[in-house]
């Protein structure tokens, strides 16, 4: 049986979908990075399974920038509007998702980073994609900006008191979080050797502030992670991702 293909839009160096290529080699699927800050083209996107969306320093509005941004957009448009494939989009990847359905994303009032609390929504109770879920949820975040204006077409699923879109749905085959479900203990575990990560951190959360994320992250990584885990199967199952 051949593996399938999830094309991954990168948008930072040394960034990855972190617990989700775990799940990818569970379900055969071999994830193929395409790293859009370094020009890389993005392929047709026919002979692809699944389209994974990480994040990045870069925001949705910052067109003249990043002028790739114009393309990824419309290969999200193309991906989840017209062929209405699977779709796991992670903080600017949840973005992007809201933008490239005419959705609208600014700055935050206030950002988030650090471990903070995220509630289901009545609507993601009823939800094929948030099945098995607990109501609250403490997760990881990196983020200033937020979707302001949800497509007409998305539904939201989870929200904090800082920021009300915290997970998308569009049907039963894309979703998106504004929080970082995909980091896992070794994802901030790598963090320890780039220097302008922690220097990143530090700057919005003052010194020491690596060593103080790991002590409070590590604890809650495995309910993070059942967390993860769930809506990743709730979409494997209902896009038909998964046989």
């Amino acid at each position: 049986m051949g593996m399938k293909r999830a094309l991954v839009f990168q948008h930072m160096d040394h960034d990855h979908p972190g617990r989700f290529v775990d799940y990818f080699a569970e379900d055969g699927i071999v994830p193929e990075a395409v790293r859009l800050f370094e020009g890389q083209d993005i392929p047709s996107l026919a002979s692809y399974d699944l389209l994974f969306v990480l994040g990045g320093a870069q925001d949705t509005w910052q067109e003249a920038e990043f002028p790739w941004l114009v393309a990824e957009k419309q290969a999200i448009r193309e991906w989840v509007a017209e062929r209405a494939k699977p779709y796991f989009g992670v903080c600017l990847g949840h973005q992007l998702l809201a933008t490239a359905l005419g959705g609208e994303v600014a700055l935050a009032e206030e950002g988030e980073v650090g471990v903070f609390d995220v509630t289901l929504t009545g609507e993601a109770a009823s939800h094929r994609l948030m099945q098995g879920l607990e109501p609250r949820h403490k997760v990881m975040q990196w983020h200033m900006a937020e979707v302001k204006r949800v497509p007409q077409q998305a539904r939201v699923l989870a929200s904090s008191p800082r920021t009300p879109v915290q997970a998308l749905a569009v049907g039963d085959h894309a979703m998106s979080t504004q929080f970082h479900c995909e980091f896992s203990p070794q994802s901030v575990a790598s963090w320890s050797s780039l220097p302008g990560y922690v220097a990143n951190l530090e700057k919005h959360c003052g010194e020491g502030a690596y060593q103080r994320l790991v002590r409070e992250s590590f604890p809650l990584m495995p309910q993070m992670a059942r967390m993860t885990r769930r809506m990743y199967d709730n979409l494997a199952v209902s896009s038909g991702l998964r046989k």
